[in-house]
């Protein structure tokens, strides 16, 4: 009883190794839910890849990946100073005594902190990019390079929106030239989302600066095909139109089966983020969606016969119920079913390479 992501081991690999190399001297991210594989397997082919920089979301996500990965971590989160009691009952050391640990810092109080405190930690200075998340705005840049002789400056970051408009390298550029005119120190740069032509391009045009991409969704799921999720059918029950079933004795909506399955929320199952919409056709089908939504029926991400059938019930924390029409002739208990999950929101109960 599993929910289980499949890899083709040899694929899977083939194209992390092609990635790889489209950006050279990558700085590995696993974060979340370490992108359905989970956070120690990713951290291990990080480092089988001969990447020397591991990135990771939170400062709770160093204990997935830090027995897997020798080289330095990155967490990507900005530095709190009102986080260090918090970090400190994780397992993290203080700042300044971790020598793999780089924090990345995104506001002078915070690195005032760092600098003041103990030691001389590891940090990356975030910049105010387009993304308007974290990060110095332009006119704190005089005032950044005076606090760096308390800290160890591995870098500057950039984290850029996902465009492709290619106004990625005029924003990078723009940055170049403010640092330059502060005086500060430019040897290397942290760069999301760049395309392997965008960053070919800045390291032509910057020699200098050692440029260094961070890559996480683009290595590990490019291809779709390397890896596929699938269920088990662990009950199967014949029903006729208007039989009861479930907590809520919903009734059936025609003569059929009800195919219990392996996966739930618990695992991400049937929970999405909310769609991006862009034209009008993915307009209509996102409110064609809610409006089945509306009268109780959903389509599940589940495969029978080459077609997602419709969840028979909402999901529950570990098995989902789909409905299966009687023109269909059921599958076996112990089948599995091809899931459509998002990695990003999946945790699978183990990941099987083939």
């Amino acid at each position: 009883m599993a929910l289980t992501l499949h890899v083709d081991t040899e694929r899977w690999r083939t194209q992390l190794a092609a990635a790889a190399a489209s950006y050279p001297r990558v700085v590995t991210v696993v974060k979340g839910s370490g992108y359905g594989f989970g956070h120690a397997l990713l951290a291990a082919e990080a480092a089988r890849l001969g990447a020397d920089t591991l990135a990771v979301g939170t400062y709770d996500e160093l204990a997935l990946v830090s027995d897997a990965f020798p080289g330095d971590l990155l967490v990507l989160v900005p530095f709190r100073t009102f986080d260090v009691a918090r970090n400190a009952a994780l397992g993290v050391a203080p700042p300044g005594e971790d020598p793999r640990l780089i924090h990345t810092v995104s506001r002078l109080a915070d690195l005032q902190t760092l600098a003041d405190g103990p030691g001389k930690p590891r940090i990356v200075v975030e910049l105010f990019t387009s993304m308007r998340r974290h990060g110095f705005p332009p006119e704190d840049l005089p005032m950044i390079t005076k606090q760096l002789d308390g800290v160890r400056c591995e870098g500057w970051a950039l984290h850029l929106p996902l465009t492709t408009t290619g106004a990625h390298g005029a924003e990078v550029e723009a940055w170049i030239r403010l640092l330059e005119e502060a005086g500060a120190p430019l040897d290397r740069l942290f760069v999301s989302h760049l395309t392997p032509a965008e960053l070919a391009a800045l390291s032509s045009g910057h020699p200098t600066i050692d440029i260094r991409p961070r890559i996480g969704t683009k290595l590990w799921l490019s291809d779709r095909e390397a890896y596929q999720a699938r269920a088990h059918v662990l009950d199967v029950h014949s029903v006729r139109r208007g039989d009861r079933f479930g907590y809520r004795q919903r009734r059936v909506p025609g003569d059929g089966y009800l195919l219990v399955v392996s996966g739930g929320t618990a695992h991400g199952v049937a929970l999405e983020a909310p769609s991006h919409v862009t034209d009008l056709r993915t307009r209509a089908k996102v409110l064609a969606a809610s409006g089945l939504e509306a009268t109780g029926r959903a389509l599940s991400p589940f495969t029978v016969a080459g077609q997602r059938r419709w969840f028979a019930e909402p999901p529950h924390m570990q098995v989902s119920v789909v409905f299966l029409p009687a023109s269909v002739a059921p599958p076996e208990v112990g089948t599995e079913l091809r899931v459509n999950v998002g990695m990003g929101l999946t945790r699978f109960d183990q990941v099987v390479f083939d």
